[in-house]
């Protein structure tokens, strides 16, 4: 009976998730501190991001002569420029450039006003500006400034998040933790050591696996999120115990069983 009690507090004490697999940012052993306070560079990333068929780039013009500016205007568009402040407020709920930007078709072109199609795929965020400025130049003799950017940076958050699905980011740079924070905080039955991070490059695609439990992360190349990234956080093995949808559940049905098997033990061994 000893033994098969010591059994049962052990099988408990495994249900039981370290802080050392929960706790963000910690001092990993084995693996040099990284103390509170200390200026951590961030890594040097020789990559920027390319433009990419089904990308939505969000341009605008510029110019003195405000009637030469309505031309480059789809009906609409301006109206809902002029809404980006509202439903910005909403943390990424709408695509709010869906309707006011430019949409790069699947042969990586967009179709302007006036300057027709347009092929930006291929191109960073400086050379698609310039190649749309180059367009607009050799259309005009008026002076037409030009600012092309990326409509937001969309992610697509799944697993192990309070909320999955894709969500745009309304800023020019965000880290891991915008992300996050926007997905909602993963439940704690989630592997912050196993966190996928699935990246899009010119021409093909990779996996990286990021250590959320990891201080160093903030020296990582992947402390910055690009746009089209995808998260995917694992659960852990003890999500399969129970519904999984939280360690309370799980760990009151391994208390159940724990339960019916000291009483099945107890009524066959005449303890009852």
């Amino acid at each position: 009976m000893k033994n098969f009690v010591w059994v049962c507090f052990l099988f408990l004490a495994v249900s039981c998730i370290s802080n050392k697999r929960i706790n963000y940012l910690q001092n990993l052993q084995g693996e040099e501190e990284i103390a509170l306070g200390e200026f951590i560079p961030y890594a040097e990333v020789d990559y920027e991001y390319i433009l990419q068929p089904f990308d939505i780039v969000d341009i605008d013009f510029a110019s003195s002569n405000e009637e030469l500016l309505k031309a480059f205007e789809y009906h609409g568009a301006s109206g809902s420029r002029m809404g980006r402040g509202g439903m910005g407020a909403m943390g990424g709920a709408m695509d709010v450039f869906y309707f006011s930007g430019y949409p790069i078709d699947k042969n990586g072109e967009v179709r302007m006003p006036i300057l027709g199609l347009i092929k930006l795929a291929g191109l960073t965020e400086e050379e698609g500006r310039d190649k749309v400025q180059e367009a607009i130049n050799s259309y005009f003799k008026e002076d037409v400034d030009v600012r092309l950017r990326i409509g937001g940076i969309r992610f697509t958050a799944l697993g192990e998040f309070n909320s999955v699905g894709t969500k745009v980011i309304l800023k020019n740079r965000a880290t891991i933790f915008d992300a996050l924070a926007m997905a909602g905080e993963s439940n704690i039955l989630a592997k912050k050591n196993e966190l996928f991070l699935i990246r899009q490059y010119d021409g093909g695609t990779k996996i990286h696996q990021i250590n959320l439990n990891d201080r160093r992360l903030l020296a990582s190349p992947y402390y910055f999120i690009q746009p089209n990234d995808v998260l995917y956080l694992q659960p852990m093995q003890i999500r399969q115990i129970g519904s999984g949808e939280s360690l309370s559940a799980s760990l009151q049905l391994g208390i159940s069983i724990l339960t019916a098997i000291l009483f099945i033990y107890g009524v066959t061994s005449g303890i009852f």
